[in-house]
C-alpha cells in the first residue's frame, strides 16, 4: 500500500499550533497543515511553509554582507533556516532601536535621589544614578463607596507584596490622610495583612483604603460599566546591580504615562463568552480596553515598523542578489518580495509574543524564583486583574521585544526546512487531503474557545500582515460560526451545542476514514479537562463520550488508546506526580462486513480479553492515573469491531456511554481480582484502606476483618504496618515508617510494607537511595508496583488526592529506579553513604 521509493505525505486537518506537521516534516514527510483559524494557519506557514521556500540561503542584511558572510563557500553555514534566523535577529534589532528612537521618551529611567536614600538606606549604592525601569505596577481604582470620600478613587489591590524573596522582601505601604493617600515602598519582613492588599475575599471583594467600607462586586462592576474604573501607579520596578530594585511611584512617571496618545486602538468587541473572557462585566468590553494608552502607542509603533522593515528587507534582498519577481509569498512567490513577506511574518510573530506581556491582564509575580511580569495566557482565558504590571519594551527583562526576537531567532534556526510544506485556511468539515497519513489534535469539545481567545493576537497580526496575506486576514476577527467546538453561548442550548459538535466531528472523521491513506492508521490526540455526569452505571465524561461517539459513527474502529506525555518535565520528582497530558486514539476503518452482537456477548468478550490487556499495560508501566483511560483502548477495540451492539430485549443500540461503563466496571473487577496474588496482611491492609484510609477505626472491626483475611491485628503490628492503641487501629503512613528498616532482617515482609517504605524513601531520600532500596529488596519488590495500581484506584474513588499522587508517583519512576539499581558503581557508593548515615 505504500510506495517503497517515497515517503507518504502527511496532513493535519486541525493543525493548531503546528506541532504535528512540524514533526512530520522533521521526519522527512511532505507536511500539509490546515485549520479554520487564521492565527493557527499563520503559525504553520512560519514553521513548515516559509523555511523550505528559502532553505539554505544566507541572510540578506547589510551586516552579513559587510562581514563577508555571503562570499563563495560561506553559504554552507546557512543550512536549513539559519539564514532566515539571522535576518530575524538583525531586522528585529533594527525595529527595537527604531521604536526606541520614536517613543523612548515614554519610558524614562528613574533617578534615585537623596530624598529616596534618606527614606531607604538600602538605596545608598544607587544614589545619584538613573536605573532602567523593568515595569510599572498599577492598581485599578473605583470611586469610594463611602459618601464622605466619594470623590476619591480608591485602589483595588490583591497584594501589597512586591518580592517575597527571603532576606530581600519588599512591599507597598499606603500612607492615608483625610485628603487622600500615597504609596511608599518598604523593604524587610512585611507586617500582617500585606499579602492581602485591599482585597477582602475571593472575587471582586475589596475594602475602601480611606474608610474601610466594604466594596462589593456589584459596585465594582457598576463602576466599570459606567467607565469610572481608573488606575493608580503603585510602585516601580527597576534593574539593579544585584537584582530587582523596588521604588515608590513618582509624579513624573505617572505624568509621562498619562501623556501617551495612541493613534490607533483595536476596537473589536470582546466575545460574550462568560466562561473564558471575564473582563466584560467590569467594563472592559473591547480589545483596546485591555491595554494602557502607553501600551497601545508602543504596540502600534512596533506594528507599523513591521511594514517598514519589510520594505527594507526587500531592498536588501535585491542588493544581496535575490531575484525579485515581484510575486508575494501568498501567491507562491520565492523571490525578494516573498522573502520580505516571510521575514515580516516572523517579526509580526515576535510582536504577538510581546502583546502577551503588554496588556493590563499581566500580573507581577512576587515569588522569589520569578519577580517578573506574567504573561496574559497563563491559562486559556482572559482573566480580570486588579493590580497589573506594565513592562518596559526597551528593557532586557522577559516579554520585551528584544527577548522575543531572540526567542524567534532560536526557534527559526531549528526549523528543518528540509521537505516541502503547505498551510491553508480550510474548514475540515468541507475538505481533507486524500491519501495522506493523518495525525491530528482536534478541538476539545467545549474546553477552549480557540477563536475567541485568538482574537487577542489576531487584531494585531491583521494590522501588520493584512497586505501580505489578504485572504487570511480578510475578516475583522477570526471566523467563529463554523468553529467546531461545543460553545454554549453560540447555540440555543447545551444540547444544541453538543449536537453541533457531534455532527461536525462525525463529518470530519468520516472524511478521514474515507480519504486517509489506507496503509496507515489515523491517530487522533485528545486531551481535555473532562466535564463529568453521573448515571446509574457510574461516572461518564460527556466530552469524551461525545467525541468517541463521533469516531465510531464515522466508520472507524478504535484499535488502541494510549496516554502520551506532551509536556517537557525534566525533574524525576515532578515527573512522578505528572498526569499524561494527551490521549492518542489509533483508528482504522471498520470493515464493511463487521458483524453485530449483543450486550451479553460484549460483556463476555470484555471479561475474556481485558485481563491480559490490562497486564500488558501494567508491564508497560502505564501510570495508575492513566490506566483507566488506557484500558479504554482494548475495551473500545472490542466494542467498535462490531457494526452494532444491541440490547436483545429491545433491539436498541448500546451507546458509547454504556460501553464505557461496562469497560470501567470490568477494569475494576480485574484490579480487584489481582488482590488474590498479595499476601494476607496486604489484602487486609487494602480492605482497611478502602474503608478508613490512614485514619483510625475500631479495634473490633479490624479484628473481624483480620479473621476473614486469615491474619491477626497483633501480627500486623509486629509486621510494622499498623498501630493499635486504646481500642483503635490505623495504618502507618509512609513518613511514620522507620528510616533504618532492613528488609533482610524483616521476618514478616509484606507487599504493603515494601510499597510504603519505597514511597517513604522516594520522598525523603531521593531516587538514587530509593533505587538502592529496590536493589536490596530484589524479587520481594515485584508486587509493590501492582499494589500501587489498586491503591490508586481506591484513592481516586474516595477522592484522596495526596495519597493518590504517592502511588502514581512510585509507578511513574519505577523504570528509572530499576535502571539506577542496575548500576553497580552507583549502588556501591550509595550503600556506603547509607551505612555512613546509619
Amino acid at each position: 500500500l505504500f510506495d517503497p521509493e517515497r515517503l507518504p505525505a502527511f496532513h493535519d486537518p486541525f493543525a493548531g499550533g503546528g506541532a504535528l506537521p512540524l514533526e512530520a516534516q522533521r521526519l522527512g514527510l511532505e507536511a500539509h497543515a490546515s485549520d479554520l483559524n487564521p492565527v493557527a494557519v499563520l503559525i504553520n506557514k512560519a514553521m513548515i511553509e516559509i523555511p523550505p521556500t528559502f532553505a539554505g540561503r544566507p541572510p540578506v542584511n547589510p551586516e552579513a554582507r559587510s562581514e563577508g558572510k555571503l562570499v563563495s563557500g560561506a553559504a554552507g553555514k546557512w543550512t536549513g533556516a539559519r539564514g532566515l534566523a539571522e535576518d530575524v535577529r538583525y531586522y528585529g534589532r533594527w525595529m527595537r532601536d527604531e521604536a526606541e528612537s520614536r517613543i523612548g521618551h515614554l519610558y524614562p529611567k528613574i533617578a534615585v535621589t537623596d530624598e529616596m536614600v534618606g527614606e531607604r538606606p538600602d538605596l545608598k549604592r544607587y544614589a545619584g544614578r538613573e536605573l532602567t525601569v523593568i515595569a510599572w505596577l498599577w492598581a485599578r481604582t473605583v470611586r469610594s463607596p463611602n459618601p464622605a470620600f466619594g470623590t476619591i478613587e480608591v485602589p483595588l489591590i490583591s497584594t501589597f507584596m512586591l518580592s517575597t524573596k527571603k532576606g530581600k522582601e519588599a512591599y507597598v505601604e499606603p500612607v492615608v490622610d483625610r485628603t487622600g493617600y500615597r504609596f511608599t515602598v518598604k523593604v524587610g519582613p512585611p507586617p500582617p495583612g500585606a499579602k492581602g492588599g485591599t482585597k477582602l475575599a475571593r472575587g471582586a471583594h475589596f475594602g475602601c483604603l480611606m474608610s474601610g467600607t466594604p466594596i462589593e462586586p456589584a459596585y465594582v462592576k457598576a463602576e466599570g460599566m459606567a467607565g469610572r474604573m481608573g488606575a493608580r501607579l503603585l510602585a516601580i520596578v527597576a534593574k539593579g546591580d544585584l537584582g530587582r530594585v523596588y521604588l515608590a511611584p513618582t509624579k513624573k512617571h505617572a505624568t509621562v504615562a498619562a501623556s501617551a496618545q495612541p493613534q490607533w486602538v483595536p476596537d473589536a468587541q470582546l466575545p460574550a463568552d462568560p466562561r473564558n473572557l471575564w473582563t466584560i462585566q467590569y467594563g472592559l468590553t473591547t480589545f483596546g480596553d485591555l491595554f494602557t494608552a502607553r501600551q497601545l502607542v508602543a504596540l502600534t509603533t512596533f506594528s507599523d515598523l513591521v511594514t517598514e522593515a519589510r520594505d527594507r528587507i526587500r531592498q536588501d534582498a535585491v542588493t544581496a542578489g535575490l531575484l525579485d519577481d515581484e510575486r508575494p509569498l501568498h501567491t507562491g512567490g520565492a523571490g525578494a518580495t516573498a522573502y520580505a513577506d516571510g521575514l515580516a511574518t516572523y517579526l509580526a510573530c515576535a510582536l504577538s509574543r510581546m502583546v502577551n506581556y503588554s496588556a493590563t491582564l499581566c500580573v507581577w509575580s512576587s515569588h522569589a524564583k520569578d519577580e517578573l511580569a506574567k504573561q496574559v495566557f497563563l491559562r486559556q482565558a482572559l482573566p480580570m486583574t486588579w493590580d497589573f504590571a506594565e513592562t518596559n519594551p526597551f528593557s532586557s527583562a522577559g516579554g520585551t521585544f528584544s527577548v522575543n526576537i531572540d526567542y524567534l531567532r532560536n526557534a527559526v534556526s531549528r526549523l528543518p526546512g528540509s521537505t516541502g510544506g503547505a498551510a491553508e485556511q480550510v474548514d475540515a468539515t468541507y475538505d481533507v487531503a486524500a491519501d495522506h497519513v493523518v495525525s491530528t489534535d482536534p478541538p476539545y469539545y467545549d474546553n477552549i474557545g480557540y477563536a475567541d481567545l485568538s482574537d487577542f493576537f489576531y487584531v494585531w497580526l491583521r494590522r501588520s500582515l493584512r497586505p501580505l496575506f489578504p485572504d487570511l486576514f480578510a475578516t475583522l476577527v477570526a471566523p467563529k460560526t463554523d468553529e467546531l467546538v461545543a460553545t454554549p453561548y453560540r447555540h440555543e442550548s447545551r444540547s444544541a451545542a453538543d449536537a453541533f459538535f457531534l455532527e461536525g466531528m462525525t463529518t470530519v472523521l468520516k472524511r478521514l476514514a474515507d480519504r486517509s491513506h489506507p496503509g496507515a492508521p489515523v491517530t487522533i490526540y485528545y486531551a481535555f479537562k473532562q466535564s463529568e455526569s453521573k448515571d446509574d452505571t457510574g461516572t461518564i465524561s460527556t466530552g469524551w463520550e461525545t467525541f468517541l461517539s463521533a469516531v465510531i459513527r464515522s466508520g472507524f474502529t478504535i484499535t488502541g488508546i494510549w496516554p502520551l506525555r506532551t509536556e517537557l518535565i525534566t525533574s524525576l520528582k515532578k515527573r512522578s506526580n505528572a498526569l499524561a497530558s494527551s490521549i492518542v486514539l489509533v483508528c482504522r476503518r471498520r470493515p464493511a462486513d463487521a458483524p453485530r452482537t449483543t450486550r451479553r456477548n460484549l460483556r463476555d468478550a470484555l471479561e475474556a480479553e481485558l485481563p491480559a490487556a490490562l497486564i500488558h499495560l501494567q508491564r508497560a508501566n502505564i501510570a495508575p492515573v492513566d490506566l483507566a483511560q488506557a484500558a479504554i483502548g482494548p475495551g473500545m477495540a472490542i466494542f467498535t469491531r462490531y457494526a452494532a451492539v444491541l440490547d436483545p430485549n429491545t433491539g436498541r443500540r448500546i451507546t458509547v456511554g454504556e460501553a464505557l461503563s461496562f469497560i470501567n466496571k470490568a477494569l475494576d473487577e480485574i484490579l480487584t481480582a489481582q488482590e488474590g496474588s498479595f499476601d494476607t496482611d496486604s489484602r487486609w491492609a487494602l480492605a482497611w484502606f478502602d474503608q478508613h484510609g490512614f485514619e483510625a477505626g475500631e479495634y473490633g472491626s479490624a479484628e473481624t476483618l483480620a479473621t476473614a483475611k486469615n491474619t491477626s491485628v497483633n501480627g500486623m503490628v509486629r509486621a510494622g504496618i499498623i498501630h493499635a492503641q486504646a481500642g483503635r487501629v490505623r495504618l502507618l503512613r509512609p513518613r511514620e515508617l522507620p528510616a533504618d528498616w532492613d528488609p533482610a532482617a524483616d521476618d514478616r515482609l509484606t507487599t504493603w510494607e515494601v510499597a510504603h517504605h519505597m514511597i517513604r524513601a522516594l520522598k525523603q531520600l531521593g531516587e538514587v537511595k530509593t533505587a538502592a532500596l529496590l536493589r536490596r529488596l530484589g524479587s520481594a519488590a515485584e508486587g509493590a508496583r501492582e499494589l500501587c495500581y489498586r491503591l490508586y484506584t481506591i484513592c481516586e474513588r474516595k477522592q484522596r488526592a495526596a495519597e493518590a499522587l504517592d502511588y502514581n508517583g512510585l509507578v511513574q519512576v519505577w523504570p528509572e529506579l530499576r535502571n539506577l539499581s542496575l548500576s553497580d558503581e552507583l549502588m556501591h557508593q550509595t550503600e556506603m553513604a547509607l551505612n555512613a548515615d546509619s
